[in-house]
C-alpha cells in the first residue's frame, strides 16, 4: 500500500529571511507566497493529522510556524487545523475542558464552531444594515443590476 501525500498549508507569524526560506527548503520542498508568511508542501502520511504532525516536527524549530491547516476539505468539507498553544494557553484550554467534561479538542473545536457561527451571524446581519441602506436611496431593481455587474466585472479590470 502506498502512503499518501497531504498538501498542507503553513501560516508563519512573519515573513521569512531568504535564508530562512532555503534552509527549510532544504528539509521539506516548500512554496512560498509573495510575502513569505505562507508556505505549501505535500507530506507523506496516513493521515492528515499525522502529516500536520509531522510537518511542525520537521520545521517548527527552523521556522516562526503559527498554524498547520490541510489545503483541501476531506469528505465532509473540513479542514484540519493544527495549533500550537504556549503551555499557559494549554493548562486553561485542558482547565475549561475539564469543568464542561469535554476533551481539550472538542472543547477547541466547539469553541471555534461557535465563533465562526456568531461571525457568519454578524456579517449577516452587517450586510443586511448596509443593503437596507442602500435602498434607501435606490430601487431594488437598480441596486440589483449594480450587485450584478460588480459581480460579473474581472477583477482588476478598468471600470466600463
Amino acid at each position: 500500500m502506498t502512503m499518501p501525500h497531504h498538501a498542507l498549508k503553513i501560516l508563519l507569524t512573519r515573513p521569512l529571511a531568504p535564508a530562512e526560506l532555503r534552509d527549510a527548503a532544504r528539509v521539506l520542498p516548500l512554496a512560498a507566497n509573495h510575502d513569505t508568511t505562507r508556505l505549501m508542501t505535500l507530506v507523506r502520511a496516513k493521515t492528515p493529522g499525522r502529516a500536520a504532525h509531522r510537518l511542525r516536527q520537521r520545521l517548527a524549530t527552523r521556522l516562526p510556524v503559527d498554524v498547520i491547516t490541510t489545503h483541501y476539505p476531506d469528505a465532509d468539507g473540513q479542514v484540519l487545523l493544527n495549533l500550537a498553544f504556549p503551555p499557559a494557553v494549554q493548562a486553561t484550554i485542558r482547565r475549561a475542558a475539564q469543568e464542561t467534561g469535554q476533551s481539550p479538542e472538542l472543547f477547541v473545536k466547539l469553541a471555534l464552531h461557535r465563533a465562526l457561527a456568531q461571525h457568519a451571524g454578524d456579517e449577516t446581519d452587517r450586510l443586511d444594515r448596509a443593503v437596507q441602506h442602500l435602498l434607501t436611496h435606490t430601487t431594488a431593481a437598480h441596486l440589483l443590476a449594480a450587485v450584478g455587474h460588480a459581480l460579473t466585472r474581472t477583477p482588476g479590470a478598468a471600470p466600463a
